[in-house]
């Protein structure tokens, strides 16, 4: 301990008394420090949000209760981890509102229609109103045509729902307010989906929110349950201003607020009130204005949108718990963004344990997709290596070392995101450790079904490509690694040979030639030459004599050739 105080004493080492003095001193400065550090742990859990105990649902993340057993097990605080939200997709926690401009005539008459429900606002004299409806249709116009775009998605269909539970029509735009009609839209609060649930208020409401199913991403299931809450909060408060000021920070925020005022209305509300926070007050002026623009999007430049036009339905198909997506996506021919795009609720590549679900299929791919789930479910292999923390060890450093994220670090561990690592703790750490064995189904499976006989110079990717399917999805039906080597006459089963968009391809490989000609080359032989004299083509004879593309033959060499 001394050593670290000499320079002080400018390489001379201290008094006997000096020595005293520094030692109570260092032991001092540690004390603090502990008690500086000890003084920064929480003591006790934080209270929940109602002082008055009435336990009412909230949208709003200061008013969320803390989790308790009406939330699921494992069920996540926000939308997901860092791994399962594009960082484009989190929403900006405020917007930077240019001052007021003045608008032209013809803005200025659009912005005084009325809409389908009483706001009690004078948009002439609210200048929130005005600077919101100038900054979508001038400052942020390209964000708003990008939102008009994936609004054409979903409004028919809210439309309809709206209209058939009786709310007042324009309540349809509130999701331009929200999240701009993004399914995967966050907020830093933990609000997720078009619709912008909170957890518990999602679950409230018959959404599924866990760590394997988000449904508030669903733009259809989230519908029903912004239906249902908006009548509940229009019940609570009979007026809309307040049930939408409420939509926002919760029922229970705006009940407290309107007691300690003794105010009636919104805009009263927003005068008197000193609790309220700014988003709250402007939420109702933001959503006025998004409205109508939304309602005049022609007279102000924008695209129309069609409420007739509707994208064709998807087929729901019923998948067995621990179904593999990613394969069930490549084996109908998807990409993961495609298929994530049509089933967004899924928060993994992998269907939950326990229980069974449905994804939405195109329905021309609805063939394909029976095909693949007709096989026995072969869980995707994550394999995990054990790890002890050493002395120094941080997460972020041990994410570097297995070139792992923290996310997914904390997740497979099951340890919250400000928990500290303590030494000798035993770490799970993923895709590291040996694979598993637990392929032996699929491959008994695979042996029985087998529809193709390997041949000489045959790999997966060749006989993917073959039969219009993936190497992925092909290893994955027959219980086997992307980089094994195939044998001669080694049975495989191939998805998808015996469907229709295929039947040229299986034709081809049920006239396998299996006779053998030992062919000595020529002079002035070719590749071409050969392959054309023998009715083969120059690839099978690269691939059964394991030459190169560009590879060159000579006279006397002798060429394998199945005929």
């Amino acid at each position: 301990m001394l050593d670290l105080a000499r320079p002080f004493f400018k390489g001379q080492w201290p008094t006997c008394d000096q020595e005293i003095v520094l030692t109570f001193h260092i032991r001092g400065v540690l004390l603090l420090i502990m008690l500086i550090l000890a003084g920064c742990m929480p003591v006790k859990k934080a209270q929940g949000p109602f002082p008055d105990g009435s336990g009412m649902a909230s949208q709003n993340a200061e008013n969320m209760p803390p989790r308790d057993a009406a939330v699921k097990e494992g069920a996540p605080e926000a939308c997901g981890p860092v791994d399962d939200v594009d960082p484009l997709d989190v929403l900006p926690e405020g917007e930077e509102l240019p001052d007021a401009e003045s608008l032209s005539a013809e803005e200025q008459k659009i912005l005084d229609t009325q809409i389908s429900f009483h706001i009690g606002l004078d948009t002439e004299e609210n200048e929130d109103v005005q600077r919101y409806f100038h900054y979508y249709t001038h400052v942020q116009r390209g964000t708003m045509t990008g939102w008009l775009k994936r609004a054409q998605l979903y409004l028919p269909h809210i439309r309809e729902r709206f209209l058939a539970e009786g709310l007042p029509e324009d309540l349809i735009y509130l999701p331009f307010a929200e999240s701009g009609f993004n399914p995967f839209a966050q907020s830093h609060a933990g609000a997720c989906g078009v619709w912008q649930f909170m957890p518990r208020t999602a679950i409230n409401y018959g959404l599924t929110v866990d760590k394997w199913v988000d449904e508030r991403r669903d733009p259809y299931k989230s519908t029903e349950a912004a239906i249902a809450y908006l009548k509940k909060l229009y019940g609570d408060f009979g007026d809309w201003s307040l049930a939408l000021a409420a939509y926002n920070a919760g029922e229970g925020a705006i009940g407290r607020a309107l007691k300690k005022t003794g105010t009636e209305d919104f805009f009263s509300l927003c005068e008197a009130s000193e609790d309220l926070k700014k988003e709250t007050k402007l939420y109702v002026p933001k959503f006025l204005a998004l409205v109508k623009v939304a309602r005049n999007l022609e007279k102000l430049g924008f695209e129309p949108l069609n409420m007739d036009k509707r994208s064709a339905a998807p087929v729901m198909l019923k998948v067995k718990p621990e179904t593999d997506l990613l394969a069930l996506s490549q084996s109908v021919g998807m990409d993961w963004k495609s298929f994530r795009e049509l089933n967004p609720s899924f928060r993994k590549q992998e269907a939950p344990p326990g229980r069974s679900v449905k994804v939405a299929v195109p329905g021309h791919l609805v063939a394909k997709a029976q095909d693949f789930l007709k096989r026995p479910v072969t869980p995707r292999q994550t394999r995990y290596a054990s790890y002890r923390v050493k002395p120094g060890d941080t997460w972020w450093g041990i994410s570097q070392k297995y070139n792992v994220s923290v996310a997914v670090l904390q997740q497979v561990n099951d340890v919250s995101r400000t928990k500290a690592l303590k030494v000798g703790q035993a770490l799970r750490i993923p895709g590291q450790g040996p694979a598993s064995d637990s392929v032996a189904d699929a491959r008994k499976w695979a042996s029985k079904r087998a529809n193709y006989l390997v041949r000489e110079g045959d790999t997966l990717w060749s006989i993917a490509k073959q039969f219009k399917t993936d190497p992925a999805s092909l290893s994955q039906a027959n219980g086997i690694q992307r980089s094994s080597v195939l044998r001669v006459g080694q049975k495989l089963y191939v998805p998808d040979a015996g469907s229709a968009d295929v039947k040229v391809a299986k034709a081809s490989a049920d006239a396998v030639r299996t006779k053998l000609v030992n062919y000595k080359v020529q002079p002035g032989d070719s590749l071409w030459g050969i392959a054309k004299r023998f009715g083969v083509t120059p690839s099978d004879l690269l691939a059964w004599n394991n030459l190169a593309k560009n590879g060159h033959i000579r006279p006397g060499d002798r060429l394998k050739v199945y005929r």
